[in-house]
């Protein structure tokens, strides 16, 4: 919220207050104060054009002006009783921008390195799109690079895909609600070249979880950029929420489960397996240098991982199982589907899981994961980020201000909150992804309240 935005909103609740509590006393400032609330709206509307958090503070003043200018001390208090009942809920509901901040803050990343980004929209020709009807659609796949770099530039990407052409609903979110994303800072820069201090940079794929666009997981990813890897955040589209594709069309989340698959094992095995696809495609591209952009040989094919949440870890075991050149896998908090949990894996895999008494884990997720590691033939690790809710790891707590992120952790947890969880997975990811097995317990130990270590051999 801007600084103008702050003042007609503290003023006109404020002078609402007064008007309920002493009519008299507010009617005689009442021509000067609405006079500077009517003009600082104007002046809010000029420079900052029409945003949706101050309707409710504009209707206010409205209301506030409509009472000063028809309603008399002669009027019958029950008479007088509604519109100043009406003022004092405007004056309630104007308090959802200090619950529902229009454009968010995300952690600034802490690795070494500024971020920089690129956006690539690949078809895959070789494959239908399962999505629509249309038998000549191919599948597209929307890929944003997050990689270190040197310097900052002042171009950015706008944080969502799809912004000034949202739908009504973005996975759980009403579409109004992220108009305003569009200033959202990454803290990531376009147009700017990879570190040069190594040659080829290890890269990791991430696919996000069911319905959700990769921007929600910026945070994460960003951080786990400036710490020296090429992240390759993978949109899937018509499952997530907003995705605009290599023709401009913007896709949305399509398809629901049939009455035939009550526990939706069958539709989220569809999905499984389409990510899979989508995943190995990427890898694909990684070897055409010529569709790279600033990436051009300067990934390193020989350290090539994946990780996801939710449905997105599920899917980088699944490429893990299904792709010999994926090295190591990381599954944070996600099911598994199909036939995943029955195969034997033989390179290292990683379960980064919240907190098992506030996300409230089915039994089938307990069941997969532990049979899946009880089968592994590689290293494997278990860690539980305690106090760490099932969306801990993505931006979407960041949507809400402080105070209201208070009160939902108090009812649904979560407290331990997203940047200090995401900083934990980072920390712990780092030196699995980079092979360094070993330092993967005192990263864990690290951080209060993470249980867990090695799977038995």
């Amino acid at each position: 919220m801007s600084v103008i935005d702050a003042v007609l909103w503290g003023a006109a609740v404020v002078f609402a207050m007064v008007l309920i509590a002493d009519p008299r006393a507010a009617r005689r400032v009442a021509p000067l104060v609405l006079a500077l609330l009517i003009v600082g709206a104007l002046m809010q509307w000029l420079v900052e054009g029409f945003r949706w958090h101050l309707v409710p503070v504009q209707l206010l003043i409205a209301l506030m002006l409509g009472f000063v200018l028809t309603e008399g001390d002669t009027e019958p208090a029950r008479r007088r009783l509604v519109p100043r009942s009406g003022i004092g809920v405007l004056a309630a509901v104007s308090v959802i921008p200090w619950a529902v901040p229009p454009v968010p803050e995300l952690p600034e990343p802490t690795g070494r390195y500024a971020v920089g980004s690129e956006i690539f929209r690949w078809v895959d020709q070789s494959r239908a799109e399962p999505a629509t009807a249309a038998g000549d659609d191919r599948r597209n796949v929307v890929v944003q690079a997050w990689y270190p770099a040197d310097q900052r530039s002042p171009r950015r990407w706008v944080y969502l895909d799809g912004h000034g052409r949202l739908p009504a609903r973005v996975g759980q979110l009403p579409g109004f609600l992220l108009a305003e994303y569009s200033g959202i800072d990454s803290h990531a820069s376009a147009d700017v070249p990879l570190a040069r201090d190594r040659a080829q940079w290890p890269v990791v794929l991430f696919s996000p979880g069911y319905g959700a666009p990769r921007a929600f997981y910026t945070g994460l990813v960003t951080d786990l950029a400036s710490r020296g890897f090429i992240v390759l955040a993978v949109d899937h589209p018509y499952e997530s929420g907003v995705t605009e594709l290599a023709d401009g069309t913007i896709a949305t989340t399509v398809g629901q489960i049939a009455d035939d698959d009550p526990d939706g094992t069958r539709f989220m095995t569809e999905h499984l397996d389409t990510r899979t696809a989508d995943l190995r495609f990427v890898l694909d591209q990684l070897g055409r240098p010529e569709v790279l952009g600033p990436l051009a040989d300067r990934v390193d094919l020989g350290s090539l991982t994946a990780t996801g949440h939710s449905l997105g870890g599920a899917a980088a075991l699944s490429t893990l199982s299904a792709d010999p050149r994926l090295t190591a896998a990381a599954n944070i908090d996600g099911t598994l589907y199909g036939t995943l949990a029955e195969r034997t894996l033989d390179r290292p895999v990683l379960l980064l899981e919240s907190d098992r008494s506030e996300t409230g884990h089915s039994q089938h997720y307990l069941d997969g994961n532990g049979a899946l590691l009880d089968r592994l033939d590689a290293p494997g690790f278990r860690y539980e980020v305690s106090q760490a809710d099932h969306y801990s790891f993505t931006d979407v707590p960041q949507f809400l201000s402080t105070p209201a992120r208070f009160v939902i952790t108090g009812i649904f947890g979560g407290s331990r909150g997203p940047a200090a969880t995401q900083r934990a997975t980072n920390d712990i990811l780092v030196p699995f992804l980079t092979g360094s097995h070993n330092d993967i317990p005192a990263a864990a130990a690290a951080h209060d309240g993470i249980s867990g270590g090695p799977i038995p051999g």
